[in-house]
């Protein structure tokens, strides 16, 4: 009884120390959803770009698409931007989702570093971020044409992420509406 009392604690330690190791080799940015293959949730929030204009899920169906959640505080979004604009000018259909940021400052901060968004929607108290399982910014999620995610990306795009991760899936998308 008392070896078994001493011997608990190693049990315990052994039983952590594999359960941290195995977690050494997750991609963080791999993150799981439950949206995952279900449409986009139902939202109406305002046009970055006109106040006056209200959005909704309906207005990002009709093509494959990025649905990008991004802010100006973010400084991962600044490293990633450059890329975006480089993905817009080849035709890739970007919209994005200011999430919990100050509108003026996110247009300002559009003509400052040039808008590959083709729709911008307004989240400014989080709510569409908090429907579609946000962590934070910046994070990417993959449409087909009629608004159902089909992936999700979190952290920076950058040239390898686009080439081996979302290029292909994207074009899968665009294949399955064109004959």
């Amino acid at each position: 009884m008392k070896r078994a009392i001493l011997l608990l604690p190693l049990l315990v330690f052994l039983g952590m120390a594999v359960f941290l190791y195995r977690g050494l080799f997750l991609d963080p940015s791999e993150l799981p959803s439950a949206l995952i293959d279900k449409p986009l949730p139902a939202f109406s929030l305002p046009d970055l770009k006109d106040a006056q204009r209200t959005l909704t899920q309906n207005d990002l169906k009709g093509r494959p698409a990025l649905v990008n959640v991004w802010a100006t505080w973010c400084p991962t979004c600044k490293a990633e931007h450059q890329m975006l604009n480089r993905l817009a000018q080849q035709g890739v259909v970007i919209h994005g989702v200011n999430y919990k940021d100050d509108a003026a400052a996110a247009r300002q901060w559009l003509t400052n570093y040039r808008d590959p968004y083709t729709i911008n929607v307004m989240d400014a108290d989080g709510s569409l971020g908090v429907n579609l399982g946000v962590y934070g910014a910046p994070e990417t999620f993959l449409i087909d044409a009629e608004g159902v995610i089909r992936h999700k990306y979190v952290g920076a795009i950058d040239e390898r992420v686009w080439r081996e991760e979302l290029a292909p899936r994207y074009q899968a998308l665009l294949d399955e509406v064109q004959p």
